[in-house]
């Protein structure tokens, strides 16, 4: 069964479509996220996401992004395909290839070397993302309220992380799907799994 990550930088509405995706690929399909997937992974979160942790070495949350990951793959994701599951998981190794690497300057290969290490290698078989422009997407937290560490980012640095996975995107264009998030959540949620399924990957 196929593995299907969403990735988008902040506000661009993954985890409303992440679960309308698995609602409409049916019971049997497993929704995660990360960080937070697991009991480690919520207590890993509240760390990365805290505003007392203003001064985070990039080093460091990339660590802990990765010690939620390695736990997640191994609690949830692995015994989800072994059973035959559909997993759909709001982020996943490429969030931390464009926040830490292109966002934060980390060395890729430094980087994919530490994925290889948490994952054993899994990769997804489709990854989304759900693109909307760096203004769109600030309005949108804006419109939230609170921010936390990472949304309170400057605009320079949400460039960086879409621009960074919009280079991805055309490194591998076989294992991304772009699609477009402005819109309605009805539009964009449309939109999302008829291209998913257009790819083939599930049978209905």
């Amino acid at each position: 069964m196929p593995f299907i990550t969403l990735e988008g930088i902040e506000g661009s509405g993954k985890s409303t479509q992440s679960s309308r995706l698995a609602g409409a690929l049916g019971p049997h399909t497993v929704l995660t996220r990360e960080p937070g997937g697991t009991h480690l992974g919520r207590r890993v979160r509240e760390v990365l996401l805290d505003h007392d942790q203003p001064a985070m070495a990039a080093p460091a949350e990339l660590l802990l992004y990765f010690a939620d990951r390695a736990q997640h793959v191994a609690e949830v994701i692995r015994p989800a395909l072994a059973n035959g599951r559909i997993v759909v998981s709001d982020r996943y190794v490429e969030s931390s290839l464009a926040y830490q690497g292109y966002g934060r300057g980390i060395e890729l290969s430094l980087i994919e070397a530490v994925a290889r290490l948490a994952t054993g290698g899994l990769r997804p078989d489709l990854i989304v993302f759900l693109d909307i422009p760096v203004a769109e997407s600030l309005a949108r937290v804006e419109r939230r309220g609170q921010r936390d560490r990472v949304e309170a980012e400057r605009g320079e640095f949400h460039e960086r992380v879409r621009n960074g996975y919009l280079e991805m995107m055309a490194q591998e264009p076989q294992r991304w799907l772009r699609v477009d998030g402005v819109g309605s959540l009805e539009e964009v949620g449309a939109r999302l799994v008829a291209a998913v399924e257009a790819r083939g990957l599930v049978a209905r």
